[in-house]
């Protein structure tokens, strides 16, 4: 964090801006913040794949919903780490809206717990309006390919490294087509200008035409009034 002086001479502290992060994992703590969460989080820091993670980019003074609506907003993937209390926790199922919402890539990993029983529980505090929106983006993601994780069963670093795996493809896969609609915009441009161009050619040339006539015109009106005249 760098300092500045005010032209009154008083000490000015410039604020870092707002970092950009490329994912986004969204979790419940109690469930996942110790096992996948945080194990994704660092699998993908050594890609050097900057990750949003509650306990890791926030801190006290944070605002919540500033930090973590602005994140999604400015993110590419969103992680979507479903467990058993997922469905209790208001800012999971929020974070999972606006995912769907704002139509990001996202990537569901379903950590002991079926896609068939992700539902919203109504326990009375959530607004009505908020239980739709809930239960819409849950309803999208169940029908998301995703990951499906046993921790009884499985390992934890074969479900982070195929999680790691499926978002650097979709990190290059999101960047080849912004390249390609890059292109295509400056394809348009091209093709507008030289559009352009090619109006504004034909226009001088018509009004050098135009122009060409005139002069003949008065040239002949002056030769017939010199001929009128000498007669």
């Amino acid at each position: 964090m760098t300092s500045l002086v005010s032209k009154r001479g008083a000490p000015m502290v410039r604020r870092p801006a707002a970092t950009c992060v490329d994912v986004f994992i969204n979790h419940r703590g109690v469930d996942t913040k110790r096992t996948v969460a945080s194990l994704l989080y660092d699998r993908l820091a050594r890609f050097r794949i900057r990750s949003f993670l509650d306990n890791k980019n926030m801190k006290p003074g944070d605002k919540l919903f500033e930090k973590i609506d602005g994140a999604i907003a400015k993110c590419k993937v969103g992680v979507a780490v479903f467990s058993p209390r997922y469905c209790e926790s208001y800012f999971c199922l929020h974070e999972l809206a606006l995912f769907m919402e704002s139509k990001k890539k996202v990537i569901p990993i379903f950590c002991d717990v079926k896609p068939s029983e992700l539902r919203v529980v109504d326990n009375g505090t959530v607004p009505v309006h908020e239980i739709d929106r809930f239960n819409s983006a849950l309803e999208e993601a169940k029908y998301t390919v995703g990951l499906a994780f046993n921790s009884q069963e499985g390992n934890w670093s074969d479900v982070v490294t195929n999680a790691t795996d499926i978002v650097i493809e979709s990190l290059i896969e999101i960047e080849g087509e912004k390249q390609i609609k890059k292109k295509k915009i400056q394809d348009n441009s091209n093709l507008l200008r030289n559009e352009t161009s090619h109006c504004l050619v034909n226009v001088l040339l018509a009004l050098a035409d135009w122009v060409n006539k005139l002069k003949i015109e008065k040239l002949m009106n002056v030769a017939f009034l010199s001929a009128g005249w000498d007669q």
